[in-house]
């Protein structure tokens, strides 16, 4: 088994949404952070990372959703914690933290995007769902199933 149950949840901060998910995976944090921040496996599951790789950095993402966006990283803390900030516009700057923790048959990883208005939650929600299954495939070593209706059927779910 490659990981557990994921959950997800939305809260508000200061007026802003944030998406937070969280799952368990069943490999090391190495394994689990190369996935996170290698660009050839990122694009395997997630998003096309060109750019400066280092803190400070300038990079351009292209995400299996079609987003493409100017972003930065702000945090690398190898095999721990990841934070890239996101320039959309002043109003719909976004920040996503990944944090690795490890835990008896395997790693945690939580990932928490903020800063966008209430009212988009449940798009960030239903994306977030999509990708850290896509996520899970690639660490069974499997391809990704199309994004899109896998997306719809969650946002479905979300706008309940």
């Amino acid at each position: 088994m490659i990981r557990t149950e994921q959950h997800t949840y939305v809260k508000q901060v200061d007026g802003r949404g944030v998406v937070h998910v969280d799952d368990l995976y069943a490999t090391d944090p190495q394994d689990l952070w190369e996935a996170v921040t290698d660009p050839a496996r990122l694009a395997q599951w997630l998003v096309t990372v060109t750019g400066d790789l280092r803190v400070g950095g300038e990079i351009t993402t292209a995400f299996t959703s079609g987003a493409q966006d100017p972003a930065r990283i702000t945090a690398c803390e190898p095999p721990r914690r990841l934070v890239v900030e996101f320039a959309e516009g002043d109003d719909e700057a976004t920040t996503i933290e990944a944090t690795l923790t490890p835990e008896a048959g395997g790693t945690r990883l939580v990932v928490e995007e903020g800063g966008f208005d209430l009212d988009r939650a449940p798009f960030h929600e239903a994306g977030w769902g999509v990708h850290l299954d896509d996520l899970a495939a690639h660490l069974r070593g499997e391809e990704c199933e199309p994004w899109k209706p896998r997306w719809e059927a969650r946002l479905q779910r979300a706008r309940l």
